[in-house]
């Protein structure tokens, strides 16, 4: 392909979306919506896009924008500040390191005992950054530490002792869009649009509910979402929140919406409808597991040579494999189970009950409560199994139903209350969804 050819396909409109299920699952366009997002989308994209962000939730508003918004006051300017950091290397000790500030052993045991309710400074990880920040005179003003990759410590001289805050990193987040067509597979449709493996699964375990994207994945299934970046001054920091998103699999879309409660600052994802778009269950405890054996009241069993049931389904997958809890719940048993081998016996609402069966290590308790997509243990080969793969089988009411086939039904869905301005942003997201095909299509014409 030229590089003529490529300009012109990355020009290219995604497809239209297809129409959106109404009421009993019927098909239908809003053409006023269309109309409008056709008449105003090249002036849209750039505002909708700061709105986008701003109704997914309070963000630190960036440094220029304040000087952009407001004149600047006349101050003395601040005495300039010399950073120097450090990458801890492996086998370091903080009580290495700050000797070489002219910290005493006493000081260095008291810093740490007065940092330790915000955090432990005994066990520093390796490969995390130190900043140290002194004056013009070389006078230690404070210290930084990354905690992890939203947050860093700060801390600074408190009279005789210390003071720490753990801070937010003051990252710049941006709402962006991308489409795409499968081809082969999720992972690979998102890197030609430039992005990474990392957000690809974001999207795939938001949709995991209804799709197993091994078994039921589709060439030329579709997807288009508005999502979060965010950048530190000026670099790629890692991504945010998934804001909107639709997945087309073997022709049925698939839509969620990003929704944060007002008063409880918890978020959660809604189809068009208000409807959760999490179930009772995950549809696999291995995301991209190809299934070998399936549910029969009737199979050769291989070691046995004999026929029986199998009363659940096999997922294929190297030994050490993470598996997951598919729904929340309480761990009844974790531990050997005869020819089930390593084997972890979840219970759940509403009668259900989840088995997973030739574990090679347990990573759950008996009596532990776990959520749906903690990693509880790890695929192995252990009982009778001919090799690595995860026996996983269902239960409702006493009797044993195929993962496969099973319906389950959404959780607790929109609260009412907030349902008129759950629509109002979803009306946004859906203008960010549809406006890049209208923007591109009348750039083409």
């Amino acid at each position: 392909m030229s590089v003529q050819q490529e300009l012109n396909f990355d020009r290219q409109a995604p497809p239209p979306r297809p129409p959106r299920r109404q009421g009993k699952g019927k098909a239908q366009y809003d053409k006023r919506r269309i109309a409008l997002a056709a008449a105003g989308a090249l002036a849209l994209i750039a505002g909708l896009t700061a709105l986008i962000v701003s109704l997914s939730g309070p963000r630190r508003v960036s440094k220029e924008a304040l000087a952009a918004a407001s004149p600047a006051p006349v101050i003395a300017p601040a005495p300039a500040l010399r950073v120097r950091e450090e990458i801890i290397a492996k086998g370091r000790t903080l009580s290495q390191i700050l000797s070489g500030w002219g910290f005493s052993g006493a000081d260095i045991e008291r810093l740490k005992a007065d940092v330790k309710p915000v955090a432990d400074l005994n066990r520093i990880i390796a490969g995390r950054r130190l900043r140290f920040i002194s004056d013009s005179e070389g006078v230690l003003r404070s210290i930084e530490y990354d905690l992890d990759d939203l947050r860093f410590l700060v801390i600074t001289r408190d009279g005789a002792g210390f003071k720490a805050e753990a801070k937010p990193y003051p990252f710049e987040v941006r709402a962006e869009f991308i489409w795409g067509t499968v081809e082969d597979n999720v992972i690979s449709a998102f890197a030609k649009r430039g992005e990474g493996a990392l957000l690809a699964l974001t999207m795939t375990d938001l949709f995991a509910w209804d799709i197993d994207f091994y078994t039921e994945l589709r060439r030329g299934d579709e997807f288009r979402m508005v999502y979060e970046k965010k950048f530190l001054d000026g670099k790629f920091a890692g991504y945010g929140n998934i804001l909107a998103a639709e997945f087309v699999n073997r022709g049925r879309p698939f839509q969620a919406y990003r929704f944060e409660y007002p008063d409880t600052r918890k978020a959660d994802y809604f189809d068009r409808e208000a409807k959760s778009v999490r179930k009772e269950f995950l549809r696999s405890p291995i995301p991209y597991a190809a299934v070998t054996s399936g549910f029969s009241y009737s199979r050769f069993h291989p070691i046995l040579k004999v026929y029986t049931a199998h009363l659940g389904i096999d997922l294929g997958a190297p030994e050490g494999t993470p598996v997951h809890a598919t729904a929340d719940g309480v761990v009844v048993s974790a531990g050997p189970n005869d020819g089930a081998g390593n084997m972890i016996h979840l219970r759940h609402k509403n009668s259900y009950e989840t088995m997973y069966l030739h574990l090679s290590r347990i990573l759950v308790a008996p009596g532990e409560r776990v959520e749906a997509g903690k990693v509880i243990g790890l695929v192995g080969t252990t009982g009778e199994s001919t090799g690595p793969h995860l026996d996983y089988r269902i239960r409702q009411g006493g009797t044993f139903v195929n993962p496969l086939s099973a319906k389950f039904a959404p959780v607790s869905p929109l609260r009412p209350e907030f349902k008129d301005a759950f629509d109002r942003q979803a009306q946004w997201c859906d203008l960010m969804l549809d406006a890049p095909s209208l923007v591109l299509s009348a750039v083409a014409r």
